[in-house]
């Protein structure tokens, strides 16, 4: 994509910027940004935000469980609820807001968003998984491993629109996201 994800150009600020003031909007207390490669460039975005916890992650290369793990590692002991959304998953606050209250009416393990029978982000899981979501492994298949041992019990949040998929892994998607985040989030609020 030519320069680090979280520093993606959205709207008047970078990705990384978007998601923090969108989450804190959406119901968030506190966000906690696991940093891998771009630490040094993402570091002074986040060191002037307000509610924004730097985590870096030096193992960042051995795949995506092992942020999980960093983040989770980086919470504190009496933290109740976890959200997990990635940079590259943007989302407005009414989203993340309508997914967290729904997860907190329903008393669920885990709350998923989903899209015509696909599940999406950003998930949210009770704080009583904090030790199952702190050792996931890639071998493991990550938080797949959490889904199923509490799928039973798992509150899921349904969406008319794709905006719980957006997804951002190519120069294409990128450009499609931006041409369209606006038309998506307006079209459920």
């Amino acid at each position: 994509m030519g320069r680090p994800k979280p520093l993606l150009p959205w709207n008047d600020e970078t990705l990384v910027e978007a998601q923090v003031a969108n989450l804190l909007a959406g119901g968030a207390d506190e966000v906690y940004v696991v940093t891998g490669k771009s630490d040094a460039a993402v570091a002074p975005i986040l060191d002037g935000l307000e509610h924004a916890h730097r985590v870096h992650n030096p193992d960042y290369a051995a795949g995506k469980t092992t942020s999980v793990r960093a983040g989770v590692a980086a919470l504190p002991a009496e933290t109740s609820t976890i959200l997990l959304l990635a940079v590259d998953q943007p989302r407005p606050a009414w989203v993340i807001r309508r997914v967290l209250e729904s997860h907190l009416a329903s008393h669920a393990p885990i709350t998923s968003p989903r899209f015509r029978g696909h599940g999406g982000h950003p998930l949210v899981f009770d704080g009583a998984l904090r030790d199952e979501l702190g050792s996931v492994t890639e071998e493991n298949e990550g938080i797949r491993e959490v889904f199923r041992r509490h799928e039973a019990r798992m509150n899921t949040v349904e969406f008319v629109n794709e905006i719980v998929r957006l997804d951002i892994n190519t120069s294409e998607e990128y450009k499609s996201a931006l041409d369209r985040y606006t038309e998506l989030c307006a079209a459920e609020e």
